[in-house]
């Protein structure tokens, strides 16, 4: 039996501590490490809680719990401490994502009191690159301009909904996501290609840290995919990603979807983990 020990809610007083735990594994921990810099613990800016296991200074394992529900270091008994509070207080978030076996652990401590997940993806293998891509970048792929969010928005909204399953403009008609396209493109953090108006490729990096960026939102327009655009438009986000960015670039993918697994090993990533994800 393991020893049952209760998770506590942390706050900008634990913030050195929280960040010397995310950084000691920066590419798993990537999108809760570029939150907490951003935006720090307190709850009403993080836009969720950070739980902790561990008293302070012996901070062992964190747990993201806002939209997404992220595990972070998270061995049998933090998940057990993570799983009690997060069944106490019930299902807030839209998905639990990270390292796959502290997920599958949490979703089975979960699942009995939270009922079925509208899907699963088991294994996601996380690919990292941390040198120039070999393959020559394409060099039509460029920053979105604030003035292209019209051209750009109806890719990402279709990119979403082939990759989540559902489209993003359920619930509150988009409103969250579109801000956040146009947050991306306002910051710099939105890359494609376009032509006569419409979006041959494109791909966001979505979480910043110090020592990594990941991407996400990688698309190709249907009717032009198995042409080379995701190679040479992967390569050259990658170039753009580590000039500005972070020195170590980034992603999740799912196991099954071989095409792209074989485009990212093209660019040069190489996979050194594997996530899991819960969608509700």
């Amino acid at each position: 039996m393991l020893r049952t020990s209760a998770s506590r809610v942390l706050d900008d007083n634990d913030r050195d501590e929280v960040l010397a735990l995310l950084d000691s594994d920066p590419v798993a921990n990537v999108f809760v490490s570029s939150r907490v810099r951003a935006v720090g613990l307190n709850p009403a800016r993080l836009g969720g809680q950070m739980w902790g296991f561990g008293p302070r200074g012996g901070l062992v394992s964190l747990c993201y719990a806002g939209a997404n529900m992220v595990p972070v270091n998270a061995g049998p008994e933090a998940v057990h401490a993570f799983a009690d509070r997060a069944r106490k207080q019930g299902r807030r978030c839209s998905s639990i994502v990270g390292p796959a076996d502290a997920v599958s652990l949490l979703w089975e401590r979960l699942e009995p009191h939270w009922g079925r997940a509208r899907a699963i993806r088991w294994a996601q293998p996380v690919m990292a690159i941390s040198h120039r891509s070999p393959v020559p970048p394409d060099p039509l792929v460029r920053r979105v301009r604030p003035d292209e969010f019209d051209i750009l928005l109806p890719a990402c909204v279709a990119m979403f909904t082939e990759e989540v399953g559902v489209s993003p403009n359920l619930g509150d008609g988009g409103a969250l996501y579109r801000t956040r396209v146009a947050e991306l493109i306002r910051i710099g953090r939105s890359y494609a290609r376009v032509e006569d108006g419409r979006v041959v490729f494109k791909a966001e990096v979505g979480a910043v840290t110090p020592h990594a960026c990941q991407i996400q939102g990688v698309w190709v327009a249907p009717e032009l995919r198995g042409k080379g655009h995701a190679v040479a438009g992967m390569a050259a986000v990658v170039d753009a990603a580590m000039s500005c960015f972070a020195p170590i670039v980034t992603l999740y993918v799912n196991d099954y979807n071989h095409a792209a697994r074989s485009v990212y090993r093209r660019v040069g990533f190489r996979e050194v983990d594997t996530f899991m994800s819960v969608l509700f």
